[in-house]
């Protein structure tokens, strides 16, 4: 399972004030105690400061990856910091994110040829976002289509069936659970990701919400996922979750996590 964390965004309060103030020692701090935690990727996502996101994303990771050996996924729906991060991200990038919208599309698919990233593809076009899990899939299928057909390769297109919160539409979970599995089946080499804490917005113990959900979408096929790697108990549930689903060879990371003290009950 690849992780990426999520947690360095300038929509929480305290990231956005780091930020602002160009911080550098307590941005890196935060992205340390992710990666310790298990981030494979570093999530850096600052689209609520506008005209300022450009640079605000390129300090980013340049602050970042100055401290920290770590790749990081490039937040942005806007392709002008896209292309800013990206040119001075070491190695290789994850873009999140390109959908099946006209300009978009256009916009953003010339960055994932240039700088050869991952890329987080939305099943989401002209229309707007999926109400079904067929509809997720007939927009995701269109999109990776496209892609491949760029000559993206299959393992570098992370398909996102977009989760919403189950609050507001209850079949929310179960749509994206039945999304991934098909499109796992349709599409065996390319990965499946989403943005886990989407599903509890605007829930009480939002955690739990997220820690079954990401159980449920880990036996349909996910295999990348956006989350807080400091939620102890749901680092310790993927490490379960990989070892009984026969995703994790002779238990190897389960019992490294175990042997770290990472495997957190309570």
């Amino acid at each position: 399972m690849l992780i990426v964390g999520e947690r360095i965004n300038t929509s929480r309060k305290g990231i956005a004030d780091l930020v602002a103030r160009r911080d550098a020692e307590g941005v890196v701090r935060e992205a340390v105690r992710q990666h310790q935690a298990g981030a494979d990727y570093i999530d850096v996502n600052a689209g609520t400061l506008l005209s300022d996101e450009p640079r605000a994303l390129r300090w980013l990771v340049t602050t970042i990856q100055e401290a920290l050996k770590v790749p990081l996924c490039v937040d942005s729906a806007n392709p002008e910091a896209l292309a800013a991060a990206l040119d001075v991200h070491q190695g290789k990038a994850l873009l999140n994110s390109i959908t099946a919208e006209r300009e978009r599309f256009r916009a953003v698919l010339p960055l994932v040829k240039r700088h050869q990233c991952g890329v987080v593809a939305l099943c989401m076009d002209d229309s707007g976002m999926p109400s079904s899990a067929e509809e997720a899939v007939e927009k995701g299928s269109q999109l990776i289509e496209s892609l491949l057909e760029a000559e993206v390769p299959p393992q570098d297109i992370y398909v996102d069936p977009l989760v919403r919160p189950v609050g507001v539409e209850p079949r929310a979970g179960l749509m994206v659970v039945e999304a991934i599995r098909i499109l796992r089946e349709k599409y065996p080499r390319v990965h499946i990701i989403c943005g886990l804490s989407n599903i509890s917005f605007g829930l009480p113990r939002r955690r739990l919400l997220n820690q079954a959900f990401l159980v449920a979408t880990m036996t349909a096929g996910l295999d990348a996922v956006i989350l807080d790697p400091l939620d102890r108990r749901l680092m310790a549930l993927l490490r379960a979750a990989e070892a009984v689903l026969g995703r994790d060879e002779y238990c190897a990371r389960y019992l490294q996590a175990y042997r770290e003290g990472k495997l957190a009950e309570g």
